[in-house]
């Protein structure tokens, strides 16, 4: 079971739909959400400026990443995520999860070395199970 997972999304309904899965499934003791990219680096940059005791113990350990959001979409999140300003997050994996599968965008996705799947909304628990495994 992981500590922490942050679901960045702008549907509320996914969100819900999210935690509740992940709640069933006993896959995480906490569960975090963040509407869109922005909110998210903004949630990290809170992190980093903590001090280095709670911020070791709690961070999130994978995010499950929608990318298509206002304001700040998936892929803008991810270069951010991917830059040296985030580079003490460098463990913390991503599931991209959208409602499109577009081809182009599964190999774009690959291109980010904190990207470790590619899947289709809805979260579902099989979909967990199958995470548990790789992760």
């Amino acid at each position: 079971m992981l500590d922490q997972i942050l679901c960045i999304d702008d549907d509320p309904i996914t969100l819900m739909l999210c935690k509740k899965v992940i709640v069933k499934a006993s896959f995480s003791n906490e569960i975090i959400t963040s509407q869109n990219g922005e909110e998210a680096l903004n949630y990290f940059n809170t992190l980093k400026s903590t001090n280095i005791e709670s911020k070791l113990k709690k961070h999130p350990q994978l995010i499950f990443l929608d990318l298509n959001m206002p304001v700040m979409g998936g892929w803008e999140f991810l270069d951010h995520f991917n830059s040296e300003a985030f580079s003490e997050f460098k463990n913390t994996k991503v599931i991209v999860l959208s409602s499109t599968i577009d081809p182009e965008d599964l190999e774009k996705s690959k291109t980010y070395p904190m990207v470790i799947d590619f899947l289709s909304k809805p979260i579902t628990l099989t979909m967990l199970e199958y995470l548990k495994n790789k992760i």
